[in-house]
């Protein structure tokens, strides 16, 4: 597909123009930030795992009735979306303390939350992301009342169906950020997922040993960054035994060749 007029560029995607109108071409970029930018660097072939991670879990949200923006894959980096009017808020989903949560509250990371929390932050990268409470988001017209329990009742329903994903192959959520937009009909919208779902926005952590299979890695300097990134999709049946993120670039050409 020929590539389109550049809309967005954010940390880890570009958007570009789609061929048809009311959808976006969504590129995934090998970089990678941490600390609101703060920190930058490159993990080698995090864009091609994080677009076939993020089409096998949107896909799966599709088949159990969550509406997402995902269209379909078109090759290794690139994805055909919806186009969507995206919600200045990041919903935050906490299932174990950890992160920022365990700095600002002084609880140990690792601990078990006796419930699932929900956070929202203000998506203003010149603010650094501020928390914002409900009221807030009412107040100043980010979401309205109806749209805000929709965000709400998605971000629990994804949170069940990802929690049970993971653990069936060995992996904890522990906490993950979830965007989402509106689609208009005339005068009339309707909240649906959008962005991504990733080991970018997701901690997982493997339930034997506690080890750290997302972008953590990487903002704590951990080293090892694609190798964990490999190992959440291997797990997920997305990458062969043995094999690296090329194999899914090679994957790709065969199916562009009709072989």
């Amino acid at each position: 597909m020929a590539r389109r007029r550049q809309i967005y560029e954010g940390k880890a995607k570009i958007l570009y123009e789609g061929p048809e109108p009311g959808t976006l071409i969504q590129y995934f970029k090998d970089d990678a930030t941490a600390f609101n930018a703060q920190k930058k660097g490159t993990i080698s072939g995090k864009g091609v795992l994080n677009n076939r991670i993020s089409e096998h879990v949107f896909t799966l949200l599709g088949n159990i009735g969550v509406p997402t923006h995902f269209l379909r894959r078109l090759n290794m980096r690139e994805q055909l979306i919806r186009q969507v009017e995206i919600v200045p808020i990041e919903v935050i989903v906490r299932n174990v303390a950890a992160g920022s949560m365990s700095k600002r509250l002084g609880i140990e990371e690792g601990t078990q939350l006796p419930r699932t929390i929900i956070e929202y932050c203000l998506k203003d990268d010149a603010l650094g992301d501020p928390l914002v409470t409900d009221e807030h988001i009412l107040c100043f017209g980010w979401a309205a009342q109806e749209e805000l329990h929709d965000i709400a009742d998605l971000a629990i329903r994804v949170n069940d169906f990802l929690s049970g994903l993971f653990a069936g192959v060995g992996i904890k959520l522990v906490d993950f950020k979830l965007e989402f937009g509106r689609i208009w009909d005339n005068d009339f919208s309707r909240i649906i997922l959008a962005d991504e779902i990733s080991p970018d926005n997701c901690r997982l952590w493997d339930m034997a040993s506690g080890e750290k299979l997302d972008k953590d890695r990487f903002r704590r300097d951990l080293g090892g960054e694609v190798e964990a990134y490999q190992e959440v999709a291997r797990r997920l049946g997305l990458l062969p035994e043995g094999a690296d993120s090329a194999v899914l670039d090679l994957e790709v050409h065969r199916k562009r060749r009709g072989k």
